[in-house]
């Protein structure tokens, strides 16, 4: 089981991150519009940096819903590799089998 300040510290990211998701997006078009003003960007680019640095997307970590592991975590499924082996072995998961040959 990962550090439970971790898991917190992950989950309030993705909070910041959807709450000022649009007001990244619309400045992040400014910025790039070459057709504006080059002061009109700059004033865009402050206002992006004034913004907190947890609510970017980049700043969130995949990890396992159930034990919040960091390393090993299946995007699709958002469980860890070691999460997902004790799940079938126990029956959990419908169709998977522990392979043998």
């Amino acid at each position: 089981m990962a550090k439970t300040s971790a898991i917190q510290k992950n989950l309030k990211r993705i909070k910041l991150s959807k709450k000022f998701m649009k007001k990244r997006n619309e400045l992040k078009k400014i910025i790039k519009n070459r057709k504006l003003p080059l002061d009109e960007r700059f004033k865009a680019q402050l206002k992006l940096s004034k913004l907190p640095r947890n609510s970017a997307r980049t700043r969130i970590r995949n990890r396992c819903e159930i034990t919040g592991r960091p390393h090993g975590v299946y995007r699709k499924l958002r469980i860890s590799r070691i999460a997902l082996r004790e799940l079938a072995l126990a029956g959990k998961i419908p169709g998977m089998t522990k392979s043998s040959w």
